[in-house]
């Protein structure tokens, strides 16, 4: 069998090849189907499994364990002897299954790894367009894909966004550039690739619990700057990404390229008072710029927020740097529509917004919401994931006129806010009955609120303690309001 540093084509010797696939999710079945299809021999592990995708993994000949079978390291994944895991990303580096592996010298990959390899299995090569930061990763790449569509290339998000990223590398109509969300998780695992443009928009605490402190959590997302052969995208306002482009190692020639909600200065892309411009790609850039939008036209997107803007001038980079013309961009960003649950107006009646982001799963996320708006009445609460909300509520609570405590984890949310908004008022929502919680929100709520006021479902938190995630938890909190304070959501 030919050495794993040997596969880098799709028309590589994969035959034979015995690889474990640890996870049976929507990207773990890419894997799996993928392998299959490149005549490896796949084993599946897997606790949880769809009875119907386990129905096709037969079809294809590829074997599986599930259930408390799955649990640990199986007999049968020793005997199978695998030379290569590909695993899940979600799944932490210290599962038993994980460090058998890492000591039997087996490679541990996760799906990105493998379909930058195999990408070539069309004529048509895509560029890939890769982004990561703590908030606002899917917004970003639904924009740049947007804005790629409009100009007439085929493209499409993908990674941790919707299309896994080997279904799309298999599509047989192939792409002109895929826009690569990577979470986290997945470039924890992934090894070299070389993305045409990359971002890193943002970083804060989050996922602390998985890896394991933050200085771990910066350097993970560092690595999507690594082998990039265009230009390296960082936010301005954050100077911790701008040191990774310094730190990173990339082709001669990519360019480091700053995005602001400020003024740009050269190659930098931000605001100058209500215009979006680009100074970053145009020959003259140290003593002129490209128009690209009005903040009036940003507003067709949504509630205009410093976030919004950020993540527009982000994708406006991104996309520039593979040659969108401004028109397209223009065009791009008064068509596109946020999904739902990401700082929605959901109401405004008798003086009151009420907001759903409930895509706010963290501090940082949380901290966009509450910098945009005054008189708050804040829903906050659920899996706090290892993070402290000290340092929020002590830099929001001038903000804050009430604070609603749902979840789980309402201890250290209640001590926070007493120890650094001692002023606010707090409701706590116990989670004796999860079908209740948000009709108990919007009810305080209501009581609560007056003209003038944002009710804001912002939790800083994960969900899965009460909801099935946090779309779940924002079409709740919208039913909720649609049925509490008025039916023209």
């Amino acid at each position: 069998m030919a050495q794993l540093d040997q596969l880098q084509s799709w028309h590589s010797n994969w035959r034979g090849l015995r690889v474990v696939v640890f996870g049976l999710g929507v990207s773990g079945f890419s894997v799996a189907d993928t392998l299959a299809e490149l005549g490896c021999e796949v084993l599946v592990v897997a606790q949880k499994a769809e009875a119907d995708l386990l129905d096709i993994l037969d079809v294809i000949g590829v074997s599986h364990i599930t259930g408390e079978a799955a649990v640990g390291v199986s007999q049968q994944v020793i005997d199978f002897a695998p030379e290569l895991l590909v695993t899940s990303p979600g799944i932490r580096p210290e599962n038993e299954l994980l460090a058998w592996a890492a000591e039997n010298d087996v490679a541990v990959w996760v799906d990105i790894e493998l379909a930058w390899r195999v990408r070539d299995k069309n004529a048509k090569v895509a560029d890939w367009i890769c982004v990561t930061g703590t908030n606002g990763k899917t917004t970003t790449v639904q924009l740049v894909e947007h804005m790629l569509v409009t100009s007439g290339r085929r493209a499409l998000a993908c990674g941790n966004i919707g299309t896994p990223v080997l279904d799309a590398i298999r599509d047989p109509e192939g792409f002109d550039v895929l826009v690569v969300e990577l979470s986290s998780f997945q470039l924890h695992y992934m090894g070299n690739i070389e993305p045409y443009s990359s971002a890193v928009l943002n970083i804060a605490d989050d996922h602390l619990d998985w890896h394991g402190d933050f200085e771990a959590y910066s350097d993970t997302k560092a690595k999507i700057y690594e082998n990039t052969r265009v230009a390296c995208v960082y936010n301005v306002n954050d100077l911790a990404t701008e040191k990774m482009v310094e730190n990173a190692d990339v082709h001669e020639g990519a360019r480091a390229i700053g995005f602001t909600t400020g003024i740009p200065s050269r190659s930098q892309v931000g605001f100058v008072e209500d215009i979006l411009a680009d100074r970053a790609f145009l020959d003259d850039r140290a003593n002129s710029a490209l128009e690209i939008a009005t903040l009036e036209d940003l507003a067709e997107i949504g509630v205009l927020t410093p976030h919004l803007m950020a993540n527009v001038a982000a994708a406006t980079a991104l996309a520039r740097s593979i040659d969108v013309a401004p028109a397209a961009i223009l065009e791009a960003i008064r068509t596109f529509k946020l999904d739902s649950h990401r700082i929605e107006l959901l109401l405004e009646k008798d003086g009151v917004r009420w907001i759903d982001d409930s895509k706010a799963t963290n501090p940082h996320a949380a901290a966009a919401s509450l910098n945009s708006f005054e008189n708050v009445i804040w829903i906050v609460g659920g899996l706090l994931k290892g993070v402290d909300l000290g340092e929020l509520v002590k830099n929001f609570g001038g903000r804050l006129k009430a604070a609603i405590v749902i979840g789980v984890d309402r201890a250290p949310v209640l001590e926070a806010l007493a120890a650094n908004a001692p002023s606010v008022a707090v409701v706590e929502i116990s989670e004796s009955d999860k079908s209740q919680v948000m009709t108990k929100v919007v009810i305080a709520a209501k009581e609560l609120a007056a003209a003038g006021d944002t009710v804001l479902l912002a939790p800083a938190a994960a969900s899965m303690d009460q909801f099935k995630d946090y779309e779940d938890r924002g079409q709740q909190f919208s039913d909720a309001v649609r049925i509490e304070v008025g039916d023209e959501i």
